[in-house]
């Protein structure tokens, strides 16, 4: 049996439905809620608001930028059904601060983990990370103006990965 264009999606950590282009959030928190929506629309959280309160409450508690213009806000929920990211590229002329010493996000991925699985949040959180500390993935991100071609290279450095 052949697996549909659903079932291939539902095994990776992020879709080209999960990537928002030209994004125009006003602040972190939006940037956050927008990301959050496409969650919840995909059925990868179960509760919005209370996603949300936790991922804002997860900002309050320490900065999630990093260097290069990169926000990482995330949290791990019992309001979250997989592992997931939520990926959002800003519009021309939009950033916005996580508390990266070298300045503004113009990238942001929302990472969801479901509350219990506290090794694989560490593991998406550091492997995402060693990845965004180089700049030629930083910039493949940037100027991908794909969904498709975001969501094919988020999944690629966590290939390895066995969620």
């Amino acid at each position: 049996m052949t697996e549909g264009p659903l079932e291939r999606y539902d095994a990776l950590l992020t879709t080209p439905e999960l990537v928002i282009l030209e994004m125009e959030a006003v602040s972190k928190k939006d940037a956050a809620a927008q990301l959050a929506e496409r969650l919840f629309q995909a059925g990868r959280i179960s509760d919005l608001a209370g996603f949300l309160a936790q991922v804002n409450a997860r900002e309050h508690q320490m900065a999630t930028g990093l260097p290069g213009g990169i926000g990482m806000p995330h949290a791990r929920s019992e309001f979250v059904t997989r592992t997931s990211i939520a990926v959002g590229v800003t519009r021309h002329g939009y950033s916005l601060d996580f508390g990266a010493m070298d300045g503004p996000a113009t990238v942001v991925l929302l990472i969801a983990t479901p509350a219990s699985s506290f090794s694989e949040h560490l593991e998406v959180l550091a492997t995402l990370a060693r990845s965004l500390f180089k700049e030629n993935f930083r910039e493949s991100l940037r100027r991908a103006h794909d969904a498709e071609v975001i969501a094919e290279l988020i999944n690629s450095t966590l290939v390895f990965f066995d969620h």
